[in-house]
């Protein structure tokens, strides 16, 4: 069992930014937990990892942030594999440009929810005991700078599931990303007498693998060709990730959101109201209750 390193787990760290991170941890002597849902991919990132931390401290962790039942076997693990846990990354996220329609998983919810919202919720949850057990828990939660092209977006608290409303992936992705946020902020307040932190990070534009996209139109592969001119590295992203990971500075912040360039930020005005933040939480916890 590990003890003496620092210990972080990062979601959806077999590729992009998650790995980055990964590896510019490992390089400051975490031991690193990745997530991955394919053990393939995932055992082959842990190797890539680790040859170029040179670092063997790296483990994958299998979890598919989309079902619950695999939550709970991870967390499980997790618990049995390390007495404490000092950083957590919410990074997995469905983000299938290709999707034309809803998908549901095995268990009956549909899946950018699920991942990107819902799974955190329940995996935080599981593995609060291991946080409050570091001497500075932190728990890092994922948005995106697209949110502040969505200024009007709000929760659909009686359908967050597209069940009845027409899909769209981007509608989906930014609604559950604007959840993430305010799930940070509500976190941070219930954890406000512990030593954990709860801060969330606004991605910006970052070069994507479209490769991993076979459904995409050529109108749609062009769009995305054009947008990584303009688009950071997944390293240099991942820097944020690490700053708020290991900053002696951050002890103390909590509930904040970070953009790119480690700066704090704001949010809209309808993620920061209390009424709106405690609605979308008693929505959301009837879904891991």
């Amino acid at each position: 069992m590990i003890t003496e390193n620092k210990i972080c787990f990062i979601t959806g760290a077999n590729s992009g930014i998650g790995k980055a991170a990964a590896i510019q941890l490992a390089q400051l002597g975490f031991f690193v937990l990745i997530g991955s849902r394919n053990k393939e991919r995932g055992l082959s990132a842990v190797s890539e990892i680790k040859a170029q931390s040179n670092s063997e401290l790296v483990e994958l962790v299998e979890i598919d942030m989309s079902l619950k039942s695999s939550i709970l076997n991870a967390a499980k693990l997790i618990t049995e594999r390390v007495e404490k846990l000092d950083v957590l990354i919410h990074n997995a996220a469905d983000f299938d440009i290709s999707r034309k329609q809803a998908v549901f998983t095995t268990e009956g919810i549909e899946t950018v929810w699920a991942t990107n919202h819902i799974g955190p919720v329940l995996l935080t949850n599981q593995l609060i005991d291991l946080l409050k057990k570091s001497e500075q828990g932190r728990i890092i939660t994922i948005a995106s700078k697209g949110l502040m092209l969505q200024s009007g977006l709000t929760i659909d608290l009686k359908d967050p599931e597209y069940k009845t409303r027409k899909f769209s992936v981007p509608k989906a992705y930014y609604q559950s990303k604007l959840a993430q946020v305010m799930y940070t902020y509500w976190l941070a307040q219930q954890l406000s007498c512990t030593p954990i932190t709860v801060n969330c990070i606004r991605v910006t534009n970052v070069k994507i693998d479209i490769s991993r996209y076979s459904g995409l139109s050529r109108l749609m592969r062009f769009m995305y060709s054009i947008k990584s001119k303009f688009s950071i590295t997944p390293e240099k992203m991942a820097r944020t990730y690490s700053y708020l990971a290991t900053s002696a500075d951050l002890t103390k912040k909590t509930g904040k959101y970070f953009n790119e360039k480690n700066r704090i930020v704001t949010s809209s005005t309808y993620s920061t109201n209390e009424k709106n933040i405690q609605d979308v939480m008693s929505m959301t916890m009837k879904y891991i209750e």
